[in-house]
C-alpha cells in the first residue's frame, strides 16, 4: 500500500483539472550590460515568439526539479551548469487567461548565471539565445511581466542580501561587483563610497591573497576578492534615486 490514498468521499473529478508549469528568468551580467536567456517556441502556442524557458511540472516532481530540467532541455546547459545556479522563487501566475491551451498556474523562478556559456535550442524550443534585458519586448504568454517582476525583485535584493557576489565568478575585483549593481539598477556608484561600504560590511567580502589582477587600462592591479560568509547586508546597501554625477 502507499500513502496516497484518495479520501474517504473525495472525488478529485469533481474540480477542473488543471496544469501547473514552470518559467525561469535567468538572468546575468555580459559586456556591461543585463541580458536575459530566452528560447524561440517551436510549436503552437506562440511557434515563433522568444519565451523564457520552462514547461510542465511533471506528477512527481518538484517545481525546482522541474524549473532545474526544462532549464537543461531548452537550453543545452550542462546539468552541471544548471545545478550550481543560484535559483530562487519568484512568485506565483494564476491569472485563468494566461495560456490559451487550458488553465495553467505558473510558478516562476529567477536564476543568475556568473559567465555563462552559449545556449542551445533543445526539447520545444527551435533556439536558445542570451538577450540583452532593455531590448526584450512581447514576449509569449505573460512572460514580459514576468521578467519585469524578476529584474525588479533582484534589484531590491540586491539593497539587502550579497546576492550581487552571485553574478560574480569565484574570484572577484571590487571593480567588478560595483559594475553589476551598476548593470542591474542602471546607475553609476561612485567608486570611493562604494569601495568604503562593502569592505565597512561584514562578512560581505575576504580577500584573496596572492598577486593582485591587471584588469586592463593604466590602472594598477586590482585586489581579489570572494564572497564572504554573510547572506544579508547590516546596513544596506541602497540604491541611489536617480542617475548620481
Amino acid at each position: 500500500m502507499n500513502g496516497h490514498r484518495t479520501p474517504q468521499g473525495y472525488d478529485p473529478r469533481a474540480f477542473e483539472p488543471f496544469a501547473v508549469t514552470v518559467d525561469l528568468a535567468v538572468l546575468t551580467v555580459r559586456e556591461e550590460r543585463l541580458h536575459v536567456l530566452l528560447v524561440e517556441r517551436g510549436r503552437e502556442p506562440y511557434a515563433g515568439a522568444w519565451a523564457l524557458p520552462g514547461g510542465f511540472v511533471l506528477p512527481r516532481e518538484s517545481a525546482e526539479l522541474a524549473a532545474r530540467r526544462e532549464l537543461a532541455e531548452e537550453t543545452g546547459l550542462s546539468d552541471t551548469t544548471v545545478a550550481g545556479l543560484h535559483l530562487e522563487q519568484l512568485r506565483t501566475y494564476s491569472a485563468p487567461e494566461r495560456d490559451p491551451r487550458m488553465r495553467v498556474v505558473s510558478v516562476a523562478f529567477t536564476a543568475l548565471v556568473p559567465d555563462p556559456p552559449e545556449p542551445r535550442g533543445g526539447g520545444d524550443a527551435a533556439q536558445a539565445r542570451w538577450m540583452p534585458y532593455d531590448t526584450v519586448r512581447g514576449l509569449a504568454f505573460d512572460h514580459d511581466r514576468i521578467l519585469a517582476d524578476a529584474h525588479e525583485r533582484v534589484g531590491a535584493r540586491l539593497e539587502y542580501t550579497c546576492l550581487a557576489t552571485a553574478f560574480c565568478l569565484p574570484e572577484f575585483t571590487l571593480g567588478e561587483l560595483r559594475q553589476i549593481y551598476e548593470t542591474v539598477w542602471g546607475v553609476p556608484l561612485d567608486r570611493p563610497n562604494f569601495r568604503r561600504k562593502v569592505l565597512a560590511t561584514p562578512g560581505f567580502v575576504r580577500a584573496v591573497e596572492g598577486p593582485p589582477r591587471r584588469t586592463g587600462g593604466r590602472g594598477k592591479p586590482a585586489a581579489l576578492y570572494r564572497a564572504g560568509g554573510a547572506t544579508a547586508l547590516h546596513p544596506p546597501l541602497l540604491r541611489p534615486e536617480g542617475p548620481t554625477e
